[in-house]
């Protein structure tokens, strides 16, 4: 009798590996928000910003001379740009004064992998965040135009193609954190590529300030008559010029004034510390962009977190409300039965509020900060649902989460403070604060009842970037990063 033969199975050739019923035909372009490009100078290839450790950050931010090249030249006011370009997506946690932490985009990317035929789908879109969003915006339009040719010429197109139930040609699908979110709007804009919105399947856009936001107002105006740290007085001293920071201002009724509330006007701006002509542009700009349409927009929109809304302006100087008006139908404002405005507080992702960054019916609300929508499992799991074109349930009903709120800038040795609100029990709450370069070092918070709501006073000893973690009972996790300073080197003294 012959004896039974053995062969060994031929391995398939990855083209012939079976595709996941979730994966997409499309191209996918990742859009990136403000300060979330590396960035380089063009001649040397010196590093300017996004590449980093935290050192390197204390370095940047309480140096007199630290980020100096990022300011805005004349030349780059007037169009002429080239002398700095964008290299990459953040790959590492950065920082920024008011902004706070910029959470990398790898977690984005990996999930977006998942979902993509082969890695050519996807195009990380870099660019130069100080310029103008119109700017950026025509560049974003050509790259996407190249990316869907390259594409659709890919070999694994084709397959893809085979795999879906209506094999139809890929589309692109816009991801875009914060202002990338503007960028694509703009670049959707028929007056670049009339056939662009057309070749777009889908626009999923992560606490994006489409109506701007408060806190833009708040940077240009930093240290103007108080005395502020050295990194909020550097921060604002880049911005006052960037037309980039001036495409974020409140574009909504935000200042208040005497019983009524108005426009910010360009030049409220210049007296505030900004440029009148880059916020008049950015006005006129964003005027017309309203008609301009996302293909199937999809918002993850940031709640629970206290957001600046509103503000006041006297004497040149800025303050923030938490808070702010409302219209009925016919367009006025709601007021109490004294006929006195009334404000509302409506919260957001601690940087952009809510009703700005939530403009269609497609909304997934998620309780985090605005530097963690992108790197939360939460907003990745509703970005894969959507890519994958599956019907994406929404946020669970009712109150979840929490509000954190801890300060930018600390000193290490120094106690602070770390707030919470929107829970009213410690039941199951959990908090940690953590070295971003190394988590080993963690340490557990402990918070309890402080002056009417729950909070923890925190120390930490060392400098650098720490990330602080809350945890809730039903399952959210909430986080901000934390700047700590070398006591014996002090912002407001530094050489």
């Amino acid at each position: 009798m012959d004896r039974p033969q053995h062969r060994t199975p031929i391995p398939q050739a990855d083209d012939e590996q079976p595709l996941s019923e979730r994966v997409t035909q499309d191209a996918v372009v990742v859009v990136p928000g403000i300060m979330g490009s590396t960035l380089e100078d063009a001649v040397t290839g010196r590093h300017l910003w996004g590449l980093g450790g935290a050192s390197w950050y204390i370095k940047a931010w309480t140096h007199p001379k630290g980020l100096q090249e990022l300011h805005l030249t004349e030349d780059e006011l007037e169009g002429r740009t080239g002398r700095i370009r964008a290299t990459g997506l953040l790959t590492s946690t950065a920082w920024t004064p008011y902004l706070r932490g910029h959470e990398p985009y790898t977690a984005l990317i990996e999930r977006v992998r998942k979902c993509v035929a082969h890695e050519a789908a996807i195009l990380p879109f870099a660019y130069d965040w100080r310029l103008p969003v119109a700017t950026n915006a025509r560049v974003l339009a050509d790259a996407a135009r190249r990316h869907l040719s390259a594409w659709r010429s890919h070999e694994a197109h084709d397959r893809a193609r085979r795999h879906r139930v209506d094999e139809r040609p890929g589309r692109l699908v816009f991801v875009a954190h914060s202002m990338g979110g503007l960028v694509t709007r703009a670049a959707l804009d028929d007056g670049y590529d009339s056939d662009l919105g057309t070749d777009t399947r889908g626009v999923i856009t992560l606490g994006t300030p489409f109506s701007g936001a408060v806190e833009a107002a708040v940077i240009l105006n930093t240290g103007r008559g108080t005395p502020v740290p050295l990194p909020r007085r550097k921060l604002r001293s880049l911005c006052a010029t960037m037309p980039g920071l001036h495409d974020l201002l409140p574009r909504y009724r935000s200042v208040r004034e005497k019983d009524d509330v108005r426009h910010l006007t360009p030049g409220d701006v210049a007296a505030i510390g900004g440029s009148a002509e880059l916020a008049a542009l950015a006005r006129d700009f964003h005027a017309g962009q309203h008609r301009v349409e996302l293909p199937d927009h999809r918002s993850v929109v940031g709640i629970n977190q206290p957001t600046s809304q509103s503000l006041t302006i006297r004497d040149g100087q800025v303050e923030a409300f938490p808070d702010g008006v409302r219209q009925n139908g016919d367009g006025t404002f709601v007021r109490d039965r004294y006929d006195r405005l009334r404000y509302f507080t409506v919260q957001g992702d601690g940087t952009v509020y809510k009703e700005s960054a939530e403009i269609t019916a497609a909304a997934t609300t998620l309780p985090v900060q605005h530097g963690s929508l992108a790197v939360e499992d939460t907003a990745l799991d509703a970005v894969e649902e959507i890519l994958s074109r599956d019907a994406h349930l929404g946020p669970p009903q009712g109150q979840f989460g929490c509000g954190l709120t801890v300060p930018d800038i600390a000193e290490a040795g120094s106690a602070w403070t770390l707030s919470l609100s929107g829970v009213d029990s410690l039941a199951g709450l959990t908090c940690r604060i953590q070295d971003v370069e190394d988590p080993g070092t963690g340490q557990e918070l402990r918070p309890g009842w402080m002056d009417g709501g729950i909070g923890v006073r925190v120390t930490v000893g060392t400098p650098g970037l720490h990330r602080v973690e809350a945890r809730t009972r039903d399952g959210f996790r909430i986080t901000q990063v934390v700047l700590v300073t070398d006591p014996a080197l002090r912002p407001e003294e530094a050489p």
